[in-house]
């Protein structure tokens, strides 16, 4: 069990570092170039707003360090179901955005735009499931 917590809480930790400190140290380039890789999703989006860039790091700075202290406490079922229930809230808001305007992408981006971002609502919605359900449907006891 608390290897998923791991893992869900790991890949959102990663997530939120990569996104946040880019964000707020490079404004104008995370928003010419995020998510990286050679592709583009923000200028689609409106003009480029340094305050509002930097806002969305600063959120994702915090949501890091919500979830690096989860991460540490990962034994804390209410502090891990607590830092799922804010990212269930973000991403949920979040993903519900970003499918009502797909059309300004092209059909790649539309779908890395949904896997990536149904994925992240997965990944938050794991840490809500009580470590009792989860054990006895593998069989732990711990």
């Amino acid at each position: 069990m608390n290897r998923i917590r791991y893992v869900s809480l790991g890949l959102l930790a990663v997530v939120s570092l990569y996104t946040g400190t880019w964000a707020y140290f490079s404004p104008p380039g995370w928003y010419a170039n995020f998510p990286g890789l050679g592709l583009s999703w923000l200028p689609q989006l409106g003009p480029y707003n340094e305050h509002l860039a930097k806002d969305a790091g600063a959120m994702f700075l915090a949501l890091a360090c919500l979830t690096l202290v989860a991460l540490r406490q990962v034994q804390n079922t209410r502090l891990v179901q607590t830092t799922g229930a804010v990212w269930l809230v973000f991403n949920v808001l979040h993903f519900s955005y970003h499918v009502q305007h797909l059309d300004m992408y092209g059909t790649r981006d539309q779908v890395l735009n949904v896997v990536f971002l149904a994925a992240l609502v997965l990944l938050a919605a794991v840490l809500l499931v009580p470590v009792t359900a989860l054990s006895a449907r593998r069989g732990d006891t711990k």
